[in-house]
């Protein structure tokens, strides 16, 4: 393993544990505050769909930093995919936690757009990660 392979997956493994009880804090400070017991279906929804969406894309990213180690392609845009690996599902929960809709009924938050930009930008980091082993040398 390279130690720039160890390096991002210390770090997304340190990431899991604020995904795990992140959620669990957050929603527990909402509801101390004055207003906001009663968060609704919609917004429990969004939180947990992030929730999810974190833990599954930052253990993909994890798997993809020890398949970059034996790609073909050059250091630097080895390492645009290893950040990119690590931001998209930072981006996508982020959309999710951010873009929750206020009011019951109303519409999602602005961080929403979050969401599609991770989304892109996940997808292109894996694309990269299987075209990096397929390239010629």
């Amino acid at each position: 393993m390279s130690d720039a392979s160890r390096w991002m997956i210390a770090i997304a493994f340190i990431s899991l544990p604020t995904i795990a009880f992140g959620g669990y804090f957050l929603l527990s400070i909402l509801r101390r505050q004055s207003g906001t017991e009663k968060i609704t279906a919609e917004q429990s929804s969004y939180f947990r769909a992030g929730h999810a969406h974190a833990g599954v894309l930052v253990t993909l990213s994890i798997i993809g930093q020890f398949v970059l180690d034996q790609s073909r392609m050059g250091e630097g845009l080895v390492w645009v995919t290893r950040i990119a690996l690590f931001a998209a599902p930072l981006l996508i929960s982020g959309g999710f936690f951010g873009g929750a809709p206020r009011t019951a009924g109303g519409p999602a938050a602005p961080l929403i757009r979050l969401v599609p930009i991770g989304a892109v930008l996940f997808g292109l980091a894996t694309l990269g990660v299987g075209v990096g082993l397929v390239v010629p040398e």
